[in-house]
């Protein structure tokens, strides 16, 4: 058996469509209740990349058959010692050294660019939980990779939710949240709020827990907002978002994110979720959560779980999350991997 690696890019339409057929079949049988592996998503990654990074594609041939792919990303603005990678392998072709061949294939690139370490994710079961793979993890550790930030994936079925019991935390949210009111749209966020935004979402990076990732504080202002924005549209993502004003600065101190892809009507992420910490303790952040989701599901009926990922060690966060109904599915796992 012969492995071939061949760089691609946006000029390549069969090496983009071959890539991509690895990674539904990846996607299907690694996590078989995830949203079917988007099209439009996928070839907007190769042709519209998120402002401040550079991704370099691979594409790996088992004996002339495609069977896997590295996507590595280069961070541009910040984090230039490091670069995340996805490195898939269709589930047909694993144990086969195409696996071992992207990994080597990364690791001469990663010293072309001057990096100094590499930060992928892998799934793995939680007790209890629907069975998964063991081949992301097994892989990472076989080549020297450490566990740095251990997180969980947990999922809300909003049709199951008590709509009298989310009514009471609401009402109380808003009892502690006087000198606040919530603002919400969806899509583009408008201009006299982008650079508020921008100063939360930059937030996320300092303020999460971060386990042992070695990753800086990501400098997000309102053009790397606005780039971001338009990758996103371009990937099909629909966007709803609730934040909170204080009233008295006029400022936004609190925001959170569900968006919904191209590929499934019925799922959606819920992305990030940040409150400044000068307005920490208003209940601002269960606030906004309770009302972008009823602004989803009124924007989106059809969704049927919503997914959300938390460190584990972020116990604010998974508490508030409970509250609305979220419930574990897997655990997943950023390996990080110094060069």
């Amino acid at each position: 058996m012969t492995v071939t690696i061949v760089p691609f890019d946006a000029t390549d339409p069969a090496a983009i469509d071959e890539a991509y057929r690895v990674g539904a079949a990846a996607n299907d049988a690694d996590v078989p209740d995830f949203p079917p592996f988007c099209r439009q998503r996928f070839d907007a990654m190769v042709h519209h990349p998120f402002p401040g990074s550079v991704t370099l594609w691979a594409l790996a041939r088992l004996d002339g058959v495609p069977a896997g792919y590295l996507a590595l990303d280069l961070p541009q603005l910040d984090n230039t010692e490091n670069a995340t990678a996805d490195l898939i392998v269709h589930p047909a072709y694993r144990r086969r050294g195409v696996g071992r061949a992207l990994h080597e294939h990364c690791l001469r690139l990663l010293r072309e660019q001057g990096r100094k370490r590499v930060i992928g994710m892998a799934v793995s079961a939680l007790a209890g939980g629907p069975e998964r793979s063991e081949a992301g993890a097994a892989f990472a550790a076989a080549v020297g990779a450490q566990p740095a930030l251990h997180e969980i994936r947990r999922r809300l079925d909003p049709t199951g939710v008590d709509q009298a019991a989310l009514d009471a935390l609401l009402a109380d949210a808003r009892a502690h949240a006087g000198g606040y009111r919530t603002v919400r749209w969806h899509g583009r966020i408008p201009e006299e709020y982008v650079a508020d935004i921008a100063y939360l979402d930059g937030r996320l990076s300092t303020d999460a827990p971060m386990g042992d990732l070695e990753w800086e504080a990501e400098q997000v202002d309102a053009e790397r907002i606005r780039g971001t924005e338009r990758a996103l549209a371009a990937r099909g993502r629909r966007r709803y978002h609730v934040a909170v004003e204080h009233e008295a600065s006029r400022r936004l101190v609190a925001w959170t994110l569900l968006d919904v892809g191209a590929s499934a009507d019925w799922h959606a992420f819920q992305q990030i979720t940040i409150v400044d910490p000068a307005h920490r303790g208003h209940r601002l952040g269960l606030l906004a959560k309770i009302e972008n989701l009823r602004h989803l599901l009124a924007h989106e009926p059809a969704v049927r779980a919503i997914d959300t990922f938390n460190a584990a060690a972020n116990g604010h966060m998974i508490a508030i999350n409970e509250q609305l109904g979220f419930r574990p599915v897997d655990g997943w796992t950023d390996w990080q991997l110094a060069i």
